[in-house]
């Protein structure tokens, strides 16, 4: 019999590690090659750790919501014949260092759930991964101090995110509260009456419904995003007539001949990249401390796709500047198609510089869409409405029925000032009605 370690495969250049959410197989279970073992979580891509080869699951090495690093050993699979690579008898580890950091983890780990924190968090009644407990020992947290922190992981779980967190705020936490205690009761009382958010009334009629962990997610990027970025908006309205009636003359040719659906998208997106090289001060992000700004040398779009469940995902399009428009809809189209279905890998989320939504997809003439950090700008695509419009001529001025949309554009006045701001949207504007009426697919 030989034993095979499971390890946590690749997930792209971005992704450094990932989250437990489930264990499919149990201690003892019969597994077959490629056959699910366990589910993990990166940002918002949930996805499978199949397993590669047949045999019994004899150790798992992690619980439900621990942090994995990319290679670590994660379970330990016992096989019947002999194992090439990554086994754990009979074969010589070509990376001793690497093998033996993995070891000291599980080794901590291991310890820290049997007691290893001179703490005794198994007097509560709340579930703490080995993570969480070591990192609770190391930062002499105490288990009074650990039940007060608010999990974010499935079943309201501390999360390694959650704890970090609070050992980061910790000393302003406790700086906060000398000065509260400092103060009068009546002003304590009445800044207790102020700051703590009054819990919702529920009735016998009204149900409760769990957050998903996606949700969770998203509800926390956002809330961060609002705090940590001064949000502006610029909005221009925009003639797409010359798009929207040459889609409509090529998208039967163009889904014939290319194999794929002509939307709008890929010709907005095609439009935002041209500008974003136009304003290339648009293409930034900030550093934490908000003292340097890093101009990012690739334009990689983020396009907002709205899932089935309600949720949102971002899938990106690397280096869209160079992409035609074949290219363009081939990428849009296969990212779309891919969300929907859950089957991005966690690099295809990563890596961001500017972001695109569609608010009218559902009807939305405009929106003002928060910035998805840490990024600085994010751009709303109204919808495509007929409208009476004055239309110049060398004849003379007259009204028209055209077709025209407003673009809501979203900006982190930190580093973005109006001018730019409202110049990057005018740019994409007017590539967009200086469409060529007579391009040639």
């Amino acid at each position: 019999m030989a034993k095979f370690e499971l390890k946590l495969p690749k997930m792209g250049e971005s992704v450094a590690e990932a989250t437990i959410t489930s264990w499919l197989k149990e201690v003892g279970d019969t597994i077959e090659m490629d056959e699910p073992v366990l589910e993990i979580a990166t940002d918002k891509v949930d996805s499978e750790v199949p397993s590669e080869v047949d045999g019994k699951l004899v150790e798992k090495l992690f619980e439900a919501d621990d942090v994995v690093k990319v290679g670590q050993t994660i379970a330990i699979i016992e096989t019947d014949g002999e194992v090439e690579d990554s086994s754990v008898e009979g074969e010589e580890d070509n990376e001793p260092e690497e093998a033996a950091e993995v070891a000291e983890t599980v080794e901590t780990a291991k310890s820290t759930a049997t007691g290893g924190s001179t703490e005794d968090f198994s007097d509560s009644s709340r579930f703490y991964s080995p993570l969480v407990k070591n990192i609770a020992k190391e930062e002499n947290i105490s288990l009074e101090e650990l039940e007060s922190i608010e999990g974010t992981g499935k079943e309201g779980r501390v999360t390694k995110n959650d704890i970090l967190d609070y050992v980061e705020n910790r000393g302003k936490q406790s700086k906060k509260a000398s000065e509260a205690k400092s103060k009068s009761t009546e002003t304590k009382g009445m800044a207790a009456g102020v700051s703590k958010q009054p819990e919702p009334v529920v009735s016998g009629e009204d149900e409760i419904v769990e957050m998903t962990r996606m949700g969770k997610m998203i509800a926390h990027h956002m809330v961060e995003s609002v705090q940590k970025s001064a949000h502006v908006q610029s909005f221009i309205e925009v003639d797409v007539t010359n798009i929207w009636n040459w889609r409509n003359k090529h998208k039967a040719e163009f889904q014939k001949k290319e194999g794929e659906k002509l939307t709008f998208t890929p010709i907005f997106m095609e439009a935002v990249a041209k500008a974003i090289r136009d304003f290339p001060m648009i293409n930034i992000s900030v550093n934490e401390d908000a003292t340097k700004v890093i101009k990012k040398k690739n334009i990689n779009l983020g396009m907002a796709a709205a899932l089935p469940d309600g949720n949102l995902i971002v899938p990106v399009i690397k280096n869209a500047d160079r992409l035609n428009l074949v290219g363009m809809a081939k990428a849009v189209n296969d990212l779309a198609n891919r969300a929907r279905q859950n089957k991005l890998k966690p690099d295809e989320i990563q890596g961001g510089t500017y972001t695109v939504t569609n608010v009218g997809t559902f009807g939305s003439i405009m929106g003002t869409p928060i910035i998805n950090q840490p990024q600085v700008g994010i751009l709303a695509l109204g919808a495509i409405r007929k409208m009476p419009a004055v239309i110049e001529t060398p004849e003379g001025d007259f009204i028209g029925i055209r077709y025209k949309m407003i673009l809501s554009h979203s900006y982190d006045h930190r580093v973005v000032n109006g001018a730019l701001g409202g110049q990057f949207v005018q740019r994409v504007a007017q590539y967009l009605e200086g469409f060529d009426k007579d391009r040639e697919i």
